[in-house]
């Protein structure tokens, strides 16, 4: 096993807590969870999923090239990935399926698949292993078994007030304010069922006020998120895959839905990035009928290899991911007339990304009416506008990656 640099090489910007920004910190994890994967495989049987995953890796000819050619062109780089072969690789994400993310004050872990795979996503073979549609498949079905164990009662081992690893603890109180949430600290794990639960924990009413609401041409955040990008006069089809990742409607939108990215050509698109440590959660930005709600399959670790090797890992790929990734999309047909529809996309990241929609077509909502969650894993949302729409952002770029995130239900743009 390779030794962890003292001086780590490539420092990559990871926004929003999901990952430590020390590369030794990534590299320490990797060995340290390689080892415990190691011994438990010696003497456990492999999960179903993953021994599909494996089966799929080394049965498809093209797939164990990249993967394999992924691994060693990142350990030429001379990164510590803490495997070096495709069956090392899935002992790894089979111990992952069990794992429940603990608190670190200093080397903080979201998402372990991510962190497992942060280097040969984004070398040169890479980029072609995890835009692959059947491996994407299968990556679908082992992160949902992941999910299914985050559901439940065995994930709760780090739901307490015990420094330095459990979530409650006074280093944690730092990041999270559990006071506004709904909890219970004299209950066992506070009350929440399991790690999903607590991920998905819910602001106390009136924690999140909707601003102004009796002007109907305020449009508020749907996320409790940080400015990522504004982007005017977007374009049905476009290079989405370039350095500057122009947003191309049709992709974002999917084949399918040809009048539906029409209607937002010449449009507006607000982007914006959710923090490991916030609220998960999607408000309506606009009173209104939901006209469309649908999931689509995509892509979870695949990003711009326009970006090279990525200095954020996806962070820097977030207009490409628009377009390729899993997401979620709520179309609502506004009562304001000068809104006209608002496309809202969220978008998942890397590990799980469960876009779980709860607003159905036809429905109406109101202003921070609930629309839906993120279940786990990275994410970021867009806000598409029809052109005409917007007089003006509240947020003006450019944006710096270290802000706070804006409050949900928080007034981020004005209609004409």
């Amino acid at each position: 096993m390779a030794d962890i640099p003292d001086e780590p090489r490539g420092e990559r910007r990871r926004l929003g807590n999901w990952l430590p920004r020390k590369e030794a910190h990534m590299a320490r994890f990797r060995v340290e969870i390689a080892a415990k994967a190691f011994a438990r495989a010696a003497g456990t049987p492999r999960t179903v999923v993953v021994d599909e995953l494996a089966a799929l890796a080394n049965g498809d000819p093209v797939l164990r090239m990249d993967m394999t050619r992924a691994i060693h062109e990142a350990q030429d780089a001379g990164y510590v990935l803490g495997y070096s072969t495709i069956d090392e690789l899935m002992a790894i994400i089979d111990f992952l399926m069990t794992y429940a993310p603990p608190f670190s004050e200093a080397s903080l872990i979201h998402c372990p698949l991510n962190a497992v795979l942060d280097w040969p996503m984004c070398m040169p073979s890479g980029h072609a292993l995890f835009r692959d549609p059947a491996l994407n498949l299968q990556l679908k079905r082992v992160l949902n078994t992941w999910r299914g164990f985050l559901d439940g009662p065995y994930s709760r081992e780090h739901l307490n007030a015990e420094p330095p690893s459990g979530w409650f603890c006074p280093e944690a109180s730092k990041h999270i304010d559990m006071s506004q949430f709904i909890c219970d600290p004299e209950k066992p794990y506070w009350g929440f069922a399991s790690w999903n639960a607590f991920f998905t924990r819910q602001f106390r009413p009136g924690a999140r006020p909707v601003d102004q609401p009796d002007d109907a041409r305020i449009i508020v955040n749907a996320c409790e998120a940080a400015p990522y990008n504004i982007q005017l006069d977007v374009k049905r089809r476009d290079t989405f895959w370039i350095k500057s990742q122009p947003y191309s409607l049709q992709e974002i939108f999917t084949s399918a839905q040809v009048e539906l990215a029409r209607r937002f050509i010449g449009g507006s698109v607000y982007q914006a990035f959710l923090s490991a440590f916030n609220y998960h959660r999607w408000h309506a930005p606009v009173s209104g009928i939901i006209s469309k709600a649908y999931a689509i399959d995509g892509t979870y670790y695949s990003d711009a290899d326009s970006e090279g090797k990525d200095p954020g890992g996806l962070n820097d790929s977030q207009g490409y991911i628009t377009a390729v990734a899993a997401r979620a999309v709520i179309v609502i047909d506004c009562d304001e007339p000068a809104i006209g529809q608002v496309g809202c996309v969220f978008v998942g990241m890397a590990d799980v990304s469960s876009c779980v929609i709860q607003a159905l077509p036809g429905q109406r909502v109101a202003r921070g009416d609930a629309l839906g969650y993120f279940q786990y894993g990275g994410s970021t949302y867009c806000l598409v506008f029809e052109p005409g729409a917007i007089r003006n952002f509240v947020p003006e770029p450019p944006f710096d990656d270290d802000v706070p995130p804006i409050k949900v239900n928080t007034h981020i743009a004005t209609a004409r």
